[in-house]
């Protein structure tokens, strides 16, 4: 330890004031502010980080932080704290805890953890902040509306068009039967028949699409 004395001429006379009796540095610590804090925000979380300067690295290991979070309009006495478990420069807030499209301020300090016994320090100066905003999350109703509104337009247009391919179908086989003769002649003759008709198959894809397209919508 160190012996601290302050010494200064009061009214005439040179006098020393004892401070301390017994300093330890390491009993008052202030370390410097946290930098370059940084902000992620997602739709369902929001993600912040910063770094530590100047800071012993048996120092680093024991650090206590704590974060401050406000509306970016509202002031600062009315801000949000935390105190972080842990010692990593880092700390994730839930979705739950901000409000949907509202831009928020940051800052975080440090100081060594009070768990500690061999320092001991006081908070540090406020670090810059980082303005965050969470993510807008599509209402539930309006997914719900969409989906519906997409149905409701969806199976009368498949309905009609699954109408529309059997009747050419129908009309095809019918035909087809009228031609049989026409066909065998061509093929007496050399030459070679057109490609069978591929509408049932064309039918059978479409159907397929329809109950995999209606799936997917549910």
């Amino acid at each position: 330890g160190y012996r601290v004395s302050l010494q200064g001429n009061f009214f005439g006379c040179n006098q020393t004031y004892m401070a301390f009796l017994e300093y330890n540095p390491r009993k008052h610590i202030k370390l410097d502010p946290p930098l370059n804090i940084q902000s992620n925000a997602t739709a369902s979380n929001c993600q912040i980080w910063w770094s530590v300067w100047n800071v012993p690295w048996y120092l680093a290991e024991i650090l206590q932080y704590e974060l401050q979070y406000k509306e970016y309009s509202m002031s600062w006495e009315v801000a949000m704290n935390k105190t972080l478990p842990s010692s990593l420069p880092q700390v994730e807030i839930e979705a739950t805890e901000l409000r949907s499209g509202i831009a928020y301020a940051a800052r975080v300090r440090c100081k060594v953890s009070e768990s500690e016994n061999s320092y001991h320090s006081q908070w540090s100066e406020w670090s810059q902040t980082t303005v965050f905003k969470r993510t807008d999350v599509p209402k539930f109703s309006e997914k719900i509306l969409n989906i519906k509104t997409m149905q409701y337009f969806f199976i009368p247009l498949s309905f009609g068009t699954l109408l529309y391919l059997f009747w050419n179908c129908k009309l095809s086989s019918r035909t087809q039967k009228n031609s049989i003769f026409f066909k065998w002649c061509f093929l007496t003759l050399g030459q070679k028949a057109s490609p069978a008709l591929t509408f049932p198959h064309q039918l059978l894809s479409f159907s397929h699409f329809i109950v995999c397209t209606m799936g997917i919508l549910r």
